[in-house]
């Protein structure tokens, strides 16, 4: 009996010493067209593991809907389709990377984390909308056998006046997937989301303001990470659940370790500084590896058509061509 005790003991802790996997995940543009060739032997070329594969919906600000057709054979960008999903999730995993479904709302020249209805009426119409949009998803992800789903991205104020909603929609998504499950929160947001606890992951958009220095200085980048990862650190021992950053990044120009969302206004009269760019990557690899309960994250973005980007080579927060892409 005691031999036995011993083996199960040593089992345990084996298998608490176990290696955890970093995600080193891309997020994927949607083409609008098929894909010319085989996308994944470049995202390979970076050691990716993993991409996240984004469908957008598109919702009115004053309109208490979500627009997505589940038809395969609906007219819109391939990538974003049901078909391109489907395909795109397929060859991901015919070429061994593992895939993070990531369904958004796009809100036209709004955020998404301003979505605020002033009815009980038209937030229940918004979520049953919303439902029917992100459920087929958790069905598709079950049936292609895709590793994680993102339930929602930055939706801020239904996540804190409407906490109920999610916790409701996290167990009928868990009905239908037996996948990983996460919440993509703005880096403001993380911290007021109340259910990580029903999921897999701590989900953190990690666009943290840092260092607005034109040519900031790594060492000063690193000091500014340290009390974000303090409270990232408490977050995850209150939930007992990993950190995962479901979005990182940094635009090609001058300070670009500050505000990315106010550098994104005026991005056209911005100077281009690909080296502002690699500096702040390799910051926040260099204080992440130090970090146990951090688990990887998707760096936003990856492009299969570099003439796709919408700003422009240079400037565009993919680090594709430059100096970042060595840094990945």
């Amino acid at each position: 009996m005691r031999i036995l005790i011993a083996f199960f003991v040593c089992i345990t802790y084996i298998h608490s010493q176990a290696p955890v996997e970093i995600i080193k995940g891309l997020s994927l543009v949607a083409p609008p067209r098929q894909f010319n060739g085989n996308p994944f032997i470049k995202v390979k070329g970076v050691n990716s593991n993993w991409v996240a594969v984004i469908p957008y919906a598109f919702c009115k600000k004053d309109e208490p809907k979500v627009h997505y057709n589940h038809n395969p054979s609906e007219k819109r960008w391939w990538g974003e389709s049901r078909k391109g999903v489907e395909e795109t999730i397929c060859m991901a995993k015919d070429n061994g990377i593992k895939v993070m479904l990531k369904p958004q709302i796009w809100v036209g020249d709004e955020w998404i984390g301003n979505l605020d209805y002033k009815t009980v009426e038209k937030w229940a119409k918004w979520e049953k909308s919303y439902e029917e949009f992100i459920l087929p998803f958790a069905a598709m992800c079950e049936q292609l056998d895709v590793e994680m789903l993102c339930i929602g991205t930055e939706i801020k104020q239904s996540i804190k006046s409407r906490p109920g909603f999610w916790i409701a929609l996290i167990a009928k998504i868990r009905n239908v997937y037996k996948g990983k499950l996460t919440y993509a929160a703005n880096w403001d947001e993380y911290d007021i989301v109340s259910f990580w606890n029903k999921l897999d992951y701590i989900g953190v958009d990690a666009y943290f303001p840092l260092c607005e220095d034109l040519d900031p200085d790594i060492n000063k980048l690193m000091l500014s990470w340290e009390p974000v990862f303090d409270k990232l650190e408490s977050t995850s021992k209150k939930y007992h659940r990993p950190i995962l950053f479901t979005e990182f990044g940094y635009l090609s120009v001058d300070g670009c370790g500050g505000k990315t969302w106010e550098l994104e206004s005026s991005l056209s009269s911005k100077k281009y500084n690909p080296q502002a760019q690699a500096t702040c990557l390799n910051a926040l690899f260099e204080c992440s590896s130090k970090h146990a309960y951090w688990h990887g994250g998707f760096l936003w973005k990856w492009y299969d058509d570099l003439s796709m980007m919408r700003h422009g080579i240079e400037k565009d927060h993919s680090p594709q061509g430059k100096l970042g892409e060595e840094v990945v």
